[in-house]
């Protein structure tokens, strides 16, 4: 392993990884107040302002790979619910840090000016054609791409019933996937990247967006792909090279991915 104390600044190598997120259950992640009266939804999803076509942020998946890595660790807090000042995030010796990124404030402070404030790209994550085209045709969506997912608020005092309006992705629907580490000299890129895989498995193990606790947000993902670029891949104009690492098992493609790609 590298020491995790060297000053490291230069980039040697980007690693991409592609694959699907498959929609088990409906998914909801939600978009800006200033979206929400479109059809009367009470809760409307993010989507692409050009295309109306409902998509992952890549903020979304991000984040939730490091909350759920951070909580594995027990490095979350009774206040914030996440990192938070000296107890972890500034300490940028620690591979989730190092990884998901740190404040330049951070690593100022530490003395490490050359000190990346982050490795990790995540790509927002689009409809792929196939589910985007069977969507937009299907007669039984309730809206563009989504369906209406009717909830009852219970006053536990007096039982009167709130309904509310979910719109949510239909089970079934795929989205592409495209992750990008950057390794700089000195990082253990092995670790990195068995840090990012666990983050995925972690996501696939709990759910992804809004309302989770009550159905929505179950995915499986699928990694389809591993490639890398090197310094002299870039002078000499290559395309992706083929990277060899051990994919863990519950992220490599199965029957159940296949039979919506």
């Amino acid at each position: 392993m590298a020491d995790q104390q060297t000053i490291i600044g230069k980039l040697i190598k980007k690693i991409r990884i592609k694959g699907q997120i498959l929609a088990v259950t409906g998914l909801h992640i939600g978009a800006t107040n200033a979206s929400m009266s479109i059809g009367g939804i009470d809760a409307a999803v993010v989507r692409n302002p050009l295309t109306r076509q409902p998509y992952i942020p890549g903020s979304s998946l991000k984040g939730k790979m490091r909350s759920l890595l951070e909580k594995v660790e027990g490095k979350v807090t009774k206040e914030s619910n996440s990192l938070a000042g000296e107890l972890f995030i500034t300490d940028i010796t620690n591979p989730i840090a190092q990884i998901f990124g740190v404040t330049p404030e951070d690593v100022r402070k530490q003395n490490q000016p050359e000190q990346p404030v982050s490795r990790l790209i995540v790509r927002d994550c689009p409809l792929n054609k196939e589910s985007a085209d069977k969507l937009f045709a299907s007669k039984d969506t309730d809206m563009p791409y989504t369906e209406v997912k009717i909830e009852v608020v219970i006053d536990r005092i007096t039982s009167a019933a709130t309904p509310r309006q979910l719109e949510r992705v239909p089970a079934g629907a795929i989205f592409e996937m495209e992750i990008i580490l950057n390794v700089y000299d000195g990082d253990d890129e092995t670790l990195f990247l068995n840090k990012i895989f666990e983050g995925l498995v972690l996501v696939q193990n709990d759910y992804l967006g809004g309302k989770g606790s009550r159905g929505s947000g179950q995915v499986k993902i699928s990694v389809t792909e591993l490639k890398k670029k090197e310094k002299e891949d870039y002078e000499k104009n290559n395309d992706w090279q083929p990277y060899d690492f051990d994919i863990p098992a519950e992220l490599k493609p199965e029957s159940v991915m296949l039979q919506h790609a």
